[in-house]
């Protein structure tokens, strides 16, 4: 550790230094340690005859019987996780009111090993307290019920407690009605200084400022009254909700949720521009987006009606899933990784569930049967991304903000009209009358292998075995006798089995570039063909088909990478041609372009057709088509001057190339079972529409007012930042396998008051528990409670826990006085410690700013987050890589915490400018070391603590004064007292 300690120059010579910080890492250790001694909390259980299902029964039921009866394993075709399964009429081993004649406690009562449930070699017996519980149950009726967290919350009436003079908001009367009920007084208010630390934390993640700490006592020495008071504390909450600090804050907790990172994962895990996504969920934070809102537009912001640039960037959410870029890959199968991983993420995010567990095989212990997975993975499977290093589709999403009305203008007005434009094309496409070519003979220009089949209207080409780079396909079939005029070319490209491609597609193609020539009996040069434009079989592609016209071009008329559906495209003269007698057609297909360095993307199925219409003709001279293709590329150009940044966002596939989603046998993309269509589990209420559902309308079944979980998990998870812990502690399981909350009624009251009182008011919801008498509690830790209660999960004391990694070093920075406000942009580099960054793309690299930059010391929250390459500090502190999505941090308690805190070059920088900090803020030096302990703690010091700080400065002699004023700097800093709330 000492070796570690004195990296830094003026650590070299400074044993005392490395005496206090040793000292330092033992106390924040066992004290930490201590708070954690136990892990769960035995509540007392309330006595009763009655029998619960889901608090007796369900646990018995998955503890011994759902390992072999459950949703994976259903041997004898019984399955405990429905009732259809167990209980009669349906079910036939409980029969209700009649244990005597009931399997179940037969099959559980039986002495013979060969009968008894569970059988020995699955685990014990059940004791006398279960089987008395089952019998009971039956005697009672059998009543099943779903799991709690699947029945529609109830708005509950507010308890009766008999202090009616603590609560201070409804939320308290659930809370002391527990505690009176448990015989426990809740604990005294905390000291308003303590409580103001609290909440500047919790809300901004910035500790409070001496001014904000002078100006919030001052304001309650002049209350003359309770309400006054209550208007001093209201007012700071206000303040402090109405700082950018706020969404700054707030958005960490969000990102962990949605595995945000800026970079694409996996093996190359390469830069990925998503920060305006970062960006976005701050703004919509601090401006109080409805949480309806905020989850309609990251799930479906595409699929409203005229998105805005703000409604394509909240899908950005969707797309940070991983992407692998490494040679050789399939990228179908990531494609297919990346939706299953938004349906996880939705779940848990949304729901709170482990709904991925479906993906195999039907939920072990919740009803959700297997098929229902992918139904609902239907819902994602038909967006237009692929597994591409090119994360398209994308966003020219402009750098300033003040141009994303102007954007969002031109954007849809492009939108529309090359609709509009596409329709007409399209429309005249299937009008012309088309000749199939026969007498097809096709070679290429190098080992690639080709051959030619007659169908029974064209004669078609298509490649053999294996085919090679750079390949060009040399296609000539005579002209049909009653042509006489050529206007345009029809290339068609087809997968080598069409049937097959739609349930597992095959690699597609790329016309790089398409010529054309007649050659004619009586001449030996042919005669080359000039088009003029190419139209596409859809009206938003990748790349734009006309650069298939470009001798050069790699890209152009394409199905990328992957071909489910037969593809068509228009090659359209420059001008008529007449066709004298005996003219073949010669067309040549030159593919250039290669998928993930190792797939040739060449057409490896097609046919052609000719046409002599005028329709095309007639199109280009039409004033109105000619005139919206003008007024097109003018609102393209006007649209290229904004200066932007492409993010990748979802879009949706045509409906005519739209996928089929099946089930995969045993989670195996590979192995397809029957197709299914979008659909929501049938536990849950049902999803209407009088179309087809899509994404926007499971968006809205996700925050329909009879969705049980919605409000419930967003309720959880802010009173889990507020509280270390929420109602229910398994934020990622609210499930029969999760804990059940610790106060039921309070969670229904919560979520029922967010959802229908507060409209979905995230600052309002904030507010009202910021303010509660179960909030301002004093944190102290009861004796009387610390073996009945630890973890505090009855709330008879304030929050107290360590703080989150971005807020330990945003603290720092804070009281250190170095802490930029510059708000938003693309991600940051810190200093981090040599050898720490080595990724694998040489061309990544970590440019730390220098001292004199803002961006050397921005909020954490800008800080470039690689997967691969985590963080440091964040790491040490418990932050996840944003691989997959996070519902909670578990917070860990090691002494390279203590390390991290002491030796990352940040917090030595803090340190030195901490201790600058405070021999500038007065001329004594008792007064700077009492300033500096305000600073960080935002209390003053006790004598004997700024005595211990005067004896630490004082051992260093008057050269070494520097040195001692920073050892001062780093044990403040270092405080649990400052790393903890």
């Amino acid at each position: 550790m000492s070796s570690l300690i004195t990296q830094h120059p003026y650590r070299l010579n400074c044993p005392r230094l490395i005496w206090a910080a040793s000292l330092l890492m033992v106390i924040h250790f066992c004290f930490t340690a201590a708070s954690k001694a136990q892990s769960k909390t035995n509540l007392p259980q309330d006595e009763s005859s009655s029998v619960n299902f889901n608090k007796d029964i369900r646990p018995i039921l998955n503890r011994h019987c759902t390992a072999c009866h459950g949703g994976v394993k259903q041997a004898a075709d019984i399955s405990f996780v429905y009732q259809s399964s167990v209980v009669a009429p349906d079910g036939w081993i409980v029969e209700p009111g009649d244990p005597e004649n009931s399997l179940l406690l037969e099959r559980v009562l039986s002495g013979d090993g060969d009968t008894r449930m569970p059988p020995p070699e699955h685990g014990r017996a059940l004791n006398a307290n279960e089987i008395d519980l089952l019998k009971r149950w039956i005697e009672q009726g059998a009543q099943w019920e779903s799991h709690w967290a699947f029945r529609k919350p109830d708005r509950p009436k507010l308890p009766k407690v008999k202090d009616a003079t603590w609560p201070k908001s409804t939320l308290d009367h659930f809370v002391l009605a527990k505690l009176e009920l448990e015989k426990i007084q809740p604990a005294p208010a905390a000291d308003p200084q303590r409580w103001l630390r609290r909440v500047t934390l919790d809300i901004t993640g910035l500790p409070p400022t001496i001014k904000q700490r002078s100006e919030f006592l001052e304001s309650l020495q002049s209350c003359q009254t309770d309400h006054q008071i209550e208007q001093a504390y209201e007012k700071v909450v206000d303040e402090l909700l109405s700082s950018p600090a706020y969404g700054e804050r707030w958005a960490s907790v969000w990102l962990d949720q949605v595995r945000y990172a800026d970079s694409k994962g996996l093996g190359i895990d390469g830069r990925r521009n998503v920060w305006k996504y970062r960006d976005w969920v701050i703004t919509a934070l601090n401006a109080d987006m409805p949480f309806d809102q905020f989850t309609l537009k990251q799930l479906a912001g595409d699929l409203l009606p005229q998105p805005t640039i703000d409604d394509f960037l909240a899908t950005t959410n969707q797309r940070l899933t991983q992407t692998n870029e490494e040679g050789g890959t399939d990228d179908e199968e990531f494609r297919v990784a990346a939706v299953l991983d938004r349906v996880n993420t939705t779940w848990q995010t949304w729901q709170g569930l482990t709904f991925g567990c479906v993906q195999c095989h039907s939920h072990p212990y919740d009803p959700f049967r297997h098929e229902e997975y992918y139904q609902f993975a239907a819902f994602f499977n038909n967006t237009a991304d692929s597994d591409l290093g090119e994360d398209w589709p994308v966003v020219n999403v402009p750098v300033a903000t003040s141009d994303y009305e102007t954007a969002s203008r031109l954007d849809n007005e492009i939108q529309t009209l090359t609709s509009q434009i596409w329709a007409r094309e399209n429309e005249a496409t299937r009008l012309v009358k088309w000749s199939s070519l026969v007498g097809l003979k096709a070679q290429t220009n190098n080992q690639t292998k080709v051959a030619t089949v007659s169908q029974p209207n064209h004669d078609e080409f298509h490649t053999v075995d294996t085919v090679s780079q750079n390949t060009t396909i040399i296609l000539s079939a005579p002209i049909p006798k009653q042509m006489k005029t050529l206007t345009a070319i029809q290339v068609n490209a087809l997968p080598m089995n069409p049937d097959s491609a739609r349930i597992d597609s095959e690699w597609g193609f790329s016309l790089s570039n398409v010529t054309a020539s007649l050659r004619l009996p009586d001449q030996e040069e042919p005669f080359a063909i000039e088009f003029a434009q190419v139209l596409a079989d859809e009206p938003n592609p990748f790349f734009d088909p006309n650069d298939s016209l470009k001798p050069k071009s790699n890209r152009g008329f394409a199905a990328y990478t992957r071909i489910y559906h037969p593809r068509r495209a228009v090659l359209v003269l420059k001008s008529p041609i007449d066709l004298p007698a005996d003219a073949e057609l010669q067309v040549s297909l030159h593919h250039r372009m290669m998928a993930l360095g190792a797939f040739p993307l060449v057409i490896r199925r097609g046919h052609l057709a000719i046409t002599d219409s005028d329709t095309f003709g007639d199109l280009k001279t039409d004033k109105g088509y000619s005139g919206d293709r003008n007024h097109l590329s003018k609102l393209r150009e006007q649209r290229k001057a904004i200066k932007s940044v492409p993010t990748p966002v979802l879009k949706e596939r045509p409906e005519h190339l739209s996928r089929t989603q099946h089930v995969f046998v045993r989670g195996l993309f590979l192995t397809k079972d029957k197709p299914v269509q979008p659909a929501t589990p049938e536990s849950f209420h049902e999803l209407t529409t009088q179309t087809q559902p899509n994404r926007l309308d499971m968006a809205n079944w996700l925050v329909s007012s009879d969705n049980p979980l919605t409000a419930r998990v967003a309720v959880n998870r802010i009173w889990a930042r507020l509280f270390g812990v929420g109602i229910v502690a398994t934020e990622e399981d609210f499930g029969s396998s999760g804990e059940p909350p610790s106060h039921p009624q309070l969670l229904d009251h919560l979520a029922i008051h967010f959802q229908q009182d507060l409209k979905w008011n995230q600052k309002r919801l904030i507010k009202l528990i910021l303010l509660s008498s179960t909030y301002r509690q004093s944190s102290s830790i009861r004796s009387d409670l610390l073996e009945r209660d630890p973890q505090n999960r009855l709330l008879a004391r304030g929050p107290r826990h360590r703080l989150s990694a971005e807020v330990i070093r945003d603290a720092a920075l804070s009281i250190s006085g170095l802490l930029s406000e510059k708000s938003f942009g693309p991600p940051v580099h810190p200093p981090i410690p040599q050898g720490v960054w080595k990724p694998f793309q040489g061309g990544d690299k970590w440019k730390t700013p220098d001292t004199d930059s803002p961006d050397r010391y921005r909020r954490s929250i800008y800080t470039y987050t690689k997967r691969s390459i985590p963080f440091p500090v964040f790491a040490a502190f418990d932050s996840p890589s944003r691989e997959v999505c996070t519902p909670r941090r578990l917070r860990s308690n090691t002494p390279l915490q203590a390390l991290m805190s002491l030796n990352d070059q940040t917090m030595i920088e803090c340190a030195e400018a901490f201790a600058r900090k405070m021999q500038e803020s007065d001329p004594e030096t008792i007064s700077q070391l009492e300033n500096g302990f305000l600073m960080a703690t935002c209390r003053r010091p006790e004598a004997d603590e700024l005595n211990i700080l005067k004896q630490l400065l004082d051992s260093y002699s008057p050269q070494e004064r520097s040195l001692g004023w920073r050892a001062v700097a780093h044990v403040l800093l270092n405080l649990d007292e400052v790393v903890s709330k």
